[in-house]
């Protein structure tokens, strides 16, 4: 049983550095979170249990770029929409779209596969990666992303995300309209 705790952990021992940069920069912004340890979540599918233990709208976060690999996107998109890259596209005014390579998600926002998160963009100094949120996301109570590792997931206002934690992050977000 999945058991939701309020904030950062009692101890960092067998924690990564980047999650626990999480947990400084939240808790540097007075950010209230809960936090909910579970197995590695590697698909959409692993995340239903999660989904329903937080208690929040689950994000696929999935790193984009164009085809000469020299724009960058973080999409957020509730996880219950399907990802058409010719919807964003078409609302971009870019002509394709794909998944970005695992070495620039690295470089960039410090994460690997199945650990994308919107949390990552505090690690993007470089402002290389432009933040794009379906509206959707933001007409929930609450917004679920990883710590910039799969093992553990975080629940936050989505109040607080907007205000507070998204002007931190410093990147101003494109607001989409992605179809059911």
């Amino acid at each position: 049983m999945l058991q939701l705790q309020t904030g950062r952990p009692a101890s960092a021992d067998g924690r990564l550095e980047k999650e626990i940069r999480v947990y400084d920069f939240l808790d540097a912004l007075g950010i209230a979170y809960e936090r909910l340890d579970h197995e590695a979540a590697m698909t959409m599918d692993v995340c239903a249990e999660i989904d329903v233990a937080l208690k929040a709208t689950i994000c696929k976060n999935l790193f984009l770029c164009n085809r000469q690999e020299t724009d960058f996107y973080l999409l957020m998109i509730p996880d219950r929409k399907k990802f058409k890259t010719k919807d964003l596209s078409a609302q971009l005014g870019v002509a394709r779209l794909s998944f970005g390579k695992e070495d620039y998600m690295e470089r960039f926002l410090d994460v690997t596969p199945g650990s994308v998160s919107v949390m990552g963009l505090m690690n993007d100094k470089d402002k290389r990666v432009r933040l794009l949120i379906d509206e959707d996301v933001l007409a929930c109570e609450y917004v679920g992303f990883h710590p910039c590792i799969n093992t553990s997931s975080l629940r936050v206002a989505v109040k607080d995300f907007t205000e507070i934690l998204v002007p931190a992050l410093g990147h101003t977000p494109t607001i989409v309209r992605l179809p059911e």
